[in-house]
C-alpha cells in the first residue's frame, strides 16, 4: 500500500477485542444495559489509534481453514453465522469494501515466511467481523480483509504468522484479532438464565493480563505458547478458537509492550481487550 503522507503516519497498534455474543449489540436484553460498557468500548476504539487506518486486517474466531486463507473479495457480504436470534439481526448491514491489494500483500508476506496459503474470492464477513466493526466503524468506509485461522490453532504457528505481517502496520493497516478471553458456552448460557453474580474466568483473565503485560517480551512469548497450562485456561476455553486470534496479533507486535484497554463482566464471565504497540 502506498501513501503520500507516510512521513506523518504513525505505526498502527494491534488489537485483540472481544466480539460479544452473536449479534448482542443489536437486540434487546434483560437488563437493558447488559452490553452497554462493551458497546462503549467499541465506539471509542478509533480514539485509541494514532491515525485513521487506511485498511483493516482482521482475524476472527469464526473462520478456520487447513491453511491460512485470505479473503480476496471486492464487496464482501455478511455471513449470518449465528442462529436463534431475533429476525432483525439477520437484516444488519455493514457494506465495507474489500482490499484486493492488501489481500495479495498478506498472502505474499505469509508465503515469504514459509506458510502455505489459499485465496477465497467469495467469502463474506462473519459475525466476528461485522458485529464489532459495525459499532467501531459504523460508516463502513475503511476497506477490510479477513484472514482465517489455521486448523490446529497452534499458538506458535499463529504468532509467527503475525510476525510476518508486522510491516503492514507501518503502511497504516490496523491488525485486529476478534474473539473472546472467555468462551465456555454452557457457563455463558447459565449466566443468561440465572443472572448469576458468580463471575467466571477471573483466574485465567488475571494470568492472561499479567502475561501479556510482562515487560520481558521473550517471557511473554513463552507464556503465551503455554497458555493451556494457566489457571482456569481450559475452563475459559474448552476449545481455543476464540483465543487464537490473540496469538497472531501478539506476534504482529512481538517487540512491543501490551496494555489492557478494556474489561467487563457480562453473562456471568469476564471479557477483556488488549492493545500492543
Amino acid at each position: 500500500m502506498e501513501h503520500k503522507d507516510t512521513f506523518y503516519i504513525m505505526r498502527q497498534p494491534t488489537l485483540f477485542i472481544p466480539h460479544g455474543a452473536g449479534p448482542c449489540f443489536f437486540m434487546n436484553w434483560d437488563p437493558a444495559n447488559t452490553w452497554n460498557r462493551h458497546r462503549k468500548f467499541l465506539e471509542n476504539l478509533p480514539a485509541l489509534l494514532p491515525n485513521r487506518p487506511d485498511a483493516i486486517l482482521i482475524v476472527s474466531a469464526h473462520w478456520e481453514e487447513q491453511i491460512f486463507t485470505i479473503q480476496k473479495n471486492s464487496n464482501p457480504g455478511l455471513l449470518f453465522d449465528y442462529s436463534g436470534f431475533p429476525e432483525e439481526t439477520y437484516q444488519l448491514q455493514w457494506p465495507a469494501r474489500g482490499d484486493l491489494h492488501l489481500a495479495l500483500q498478506v498472502r505474499n508476506l505469509l508465503e515469504k515466511a514459509g506458510n502455505y496459503t489459499h485465496i477465497d474470492e467469495n467469502r463474506g464477513y462473519d459475525h466476528g467481523v461485522f458485529v464489532p466493526l459495525k459499532i467501531a466503524f459504523p460508516s463502513a468506509d475503511i476497506p477490510c480483509v479477513q484472514l482465517s485461522l489455521q486448523a490446529g490453532l497452534d499458538p506458535e504457528t499463529h504468532y509467527l504468522a503475525g510476525e510476518s505481517l508486522t510491516s503492514l502496520r507501518d503502511e497504516n493497516v490496523l491488525i485486529i484479532g476478534s474473539g473472546n478471553t472467555f468462551h465456555n458456552i454452557p457457563v455463558l448460557m447459565r449466566g443468561i438464565k440465572n443472572k448469576t453474580d458468580n463471575i467466571a474466568g477471573y483466574d485465567f483473565d488475571d494470568w492472561l493480563t499479567k502475561s501479556l503485560t510482562n515487560k520481558n517480551l521473550e517471557e511473554r512469548r513463552r507464556l503465551l505458547f503455554q497458555w493451556s497450562e494457566a489457571p482456569g485456561a481450559r475452563h475459559s476455553h474448552p476449545r481455543e478458537e476464540h483465543l487464537a486470534p490473540l496469538f497472531l496479533v501478539a506476534g504482529s507486535a512481538a517487540g512491543e509492550l501490551c496494555k489492557k484497554v478494556f474489561e467487563d463482566a457480562v453473562l456471568g464471565a469476564v471479557e477483556s481487550a488488549f492493545m500492543f504497540g
